[in-house]
């Protein structure tokens, strides 16, 4: 039966994975009623990660005011004037405005912004647009694992805390391991494919008249935008600090799940108050479209993941405990393929680390692998790897014929390898 079971998941994953965009959200909550027929336990307050959820729609709620108020905005120019004043290092600096960008607003989907921007500039100083394209795309998704504000960081620190590791530390180390991952998968790209001049899909576009320099943006900054971008900095750097000092006291007024949706809700108030935007607005944003819709893959998948994992878990610690208790470093082989697979970072690790932690895997080995749920780029058929591809006019950011030989693999794989690996370095030295 158990075999079975797990056959219904990969089979309704797979599905999910065809249809693709919300496609897995309806597959998975479908697997979910045949799992009950063969006698899984569904079990909705378990089986939906509940707090994942609220972290996604509260901080994405705040993300999309702060884009109507123009604070996105102000932060795509600004990020444009450090590449505009640096061009010629585009490939190492286009990463580090993604990361910081996701690492900021807990989500990857603020990348969308300034891809355009980095295609642009790339192909001004005739640099192959998909070397900055692909690691910056890399760098917007490995980032979610070093942000305070992402769900999967939420999951992972509810997942660790009980084997010792708090909530800072555990952000400390994966910023400090993803980014320095991020600048070697940088490294990696800029080595990648031809020189732009020498590309012949270029080549024959530029004849044909279908290459467009459009120079530097125009932006329409509303009034407000400054005002709504030092609220929600002023918010995140509240919940930091209420995560440290959550820790030390007895009885907090607010969990740090709790803190964090709300303060993400005040904060999305305040910018709706001292920015007068139109909350009508909200809703018609992208990076609000995006979120939501990470939202209900996560609700469809992990809840399928979960209904197995929790009516097996005896069966699971069994098998599994041994295997990784040999080779710790197959928890991370493990979560890099799923999160390929459930297209969210947040649903790898909710769905993921706590059948780690119930196999007692350690805390330091699980900090380690964390890094390894962003492998959203293996397939390209991620929302941000489309968007490179189709933003790039010079055809240089491509997808081959056999799917895997696309530019986003190579420098997505030594990001996640390299950030892994000095997990594993450091966190024994930590945790």
């Amino acid at each position: 039966m158990l075999a079975l079971q797990l056959a219904v998941v990969l089979v309704f994953i797979f599905i999910g994975v065809r249809l693709g965009g919300l496609g897995i959200a309806f597959a998975g909550a479908t697997g979910v009623i045949v799992l009950g027929l063969l006698g899984c336990d569904v079990n909705i307050s378990t089986g939906i990660p509940w707090e994942v959820l609220g972290i996604i729609i509260s901080v994405i709620s705040c993300v999309a005011a702060m884009q109507v108020a123009g604070g996105l905005d102000l932060l795509v120019k600004i990020s444009e004037h450090l590449l505009r004043k640096n061009p010629k290092r585009i490939t190492f600096l286009a990463p580090i405005v993604t990361y910081f960008m996701t690492f900021l607003c807990g989500t990857g989907h603020v990348a969308f912004a300034t891809l355009p921007v980095i295609a642009e500039v790339a192909k001004e100083q005739h640099v192959r647009p998909s070397r900055p394209l692909s690691i910056a795309v890399v760098a917007s998704q490995v980032a979610i694992a070093g942000s305070p504000l992402s769900a999967a960081t939420v999951a992972m620190a509810a997942a660790v805390e009980p084997r010792g590791v708090g909530y800072v530390p555990l952000i400390g180390v994966t910023l400090v391991t993803t980014f320095i991952g991020c600048m070697v998968g940088a490294l990696v790209a800029s080595h990648q494919g031809c020189e732009l001049d020498d590309d012949p899909v270029y080549k024959e576009r530029l004849a044909r008249g279908e290459i467009t320099m459009r120079g530097q943006g125009e932006y329409d900054i509303p009034r407000y935008a400054k005002r709504s971008l030092i609220i929600f900095g002023t918010t995140l750097v509240i919940v930091m600090v209420y995560a440290v000092a959550v820790g030390s006291i007895k009885n907090p007024p607010l969990p740090r799940t709790a803190a964090i949706i709300c303060l993400m809700f005040a904060a999305a108030l305040a910018i709706r108050l001292f920015c007068k935007i139109e909350l009508g607005k909200v809703a018609d944003q992208t990076t609000f479209k995006g979120g939501m819709s990470a939202a209900i893959c996560i609700l469809g998948v992990a809840w399928l993941g979960n209904t197995f994992v929790n009516s097996n878990l005896d069966a699971i610690k069994s098998v599994g405990s041994g295997v990784i208790g040999h080779f710790p470093w197959l928890l991370a082989v493990v979560l890099f393929f799923a999160s390929a697979l459930l297209y969210s970072q947040g649903a790898t690790t909710a769905t993921f680390m706590p059948v780690a932690a119930a196999m007692g895997v350690s805390g330091a080995v699980m900090v380690a692998s964390f890094p390894a749920v962003t492998g959203l780029y293996l397939l390209p058929t991620y929302p941000t790897t489309v968007a490179a591809v189709e933003m790039d006019d010079t055809g240089s950011t491509r997808i081959g014929k056999y799917v895997f030989n696309h530019p986003f693999i190579l420098p997505g794989c030594a990001a996640v390898v390299v950030s892994t690996l000095l997990g594993f370095a450091i966190a024994p030295l930590i945790f």
